[in-house]
């Protein structure tokens, strides 16, 4: 696994054995951060990680400037991996919290510009994501949640459901958060 861009441009990073995570591949991360290159300004930016995993996609977003990265990860071993590594690569505003995510998402909060999540692939509760982020107030206006996931499911009649990108079995479903003036319209 490695950070593409920013900062920490190339820079290998080797989670110990026996995490029980799928990273995002790197041809997908690359992909998905090309899309985003062209709509995002990654600096004063808040990001919110969901089942966080190694980190992989927090690390990026803190070396391309986010001013805030916050991981979600309930497995104990994942959370200490995070936490280390966000300091050995100096990145002060990356943070983990150890919490389930849908316990994390189910109480009003928020204001997060990008939301990532990855839940397992086998997760039958994941199609409940876009609706607690949604209705729980967790995105900012023109805000962004993505969602990775396998070809078994499809998002595309969801509220707010805005694409979907295919890199190989990885899929990343885009959902916005209409502006407070498009919201008006409305």
């Amino acid at each position: 696994m490695r950070i593409i861009s920013g900062s920490h441009a190339r820079r290998v990073l080797r989670p110990p054995l026996g995490l029980p995570v799928r990273p995002t591949t790197d041809l997908a991360k690359e992909s998905l951060f090309n899309i985003l290159n062209n709509y995002i300004d990654f600096e004063d930016l808040k990001v919110l990680d969901l089942f966080a995993g190694t980190g992989n996609i927090s690390y990026e977003f803190a070396s391309r400037g986010a001013a805030l990265a916050l991981c979600i990860e309930l497995n104990r071993k994942c959370a200490d991996y995070i936490s280390q590594t966000a300091t050995e690569l100096k990145f002060s505003k990356l943070s983990v919290i150890q919490a389930n995510v849908f316990t994390f998402l189910s109480r009003p909060a928020g204001n997060y510009d990008v939301i990532f999540a990855d839940p397992p692939y086998d997760m039958p509760e994941r199609e409940k994501i876009p609706q607690l982020v949604f209705a729980n107030n967790w995105l900012a206006d023109e805000g962004w949640l993505i969602v990775e996931h396998d070809n078994s499911i499809s998002f595309s009649d969801y509220p707010n459901f805005s694409e979907i990108r295919r890199y190989g079995k990885v899929h990343f479903s885009f959902f916005t958060k209409p502006g407070a003036e498009e919201q008006k319209e409305i």
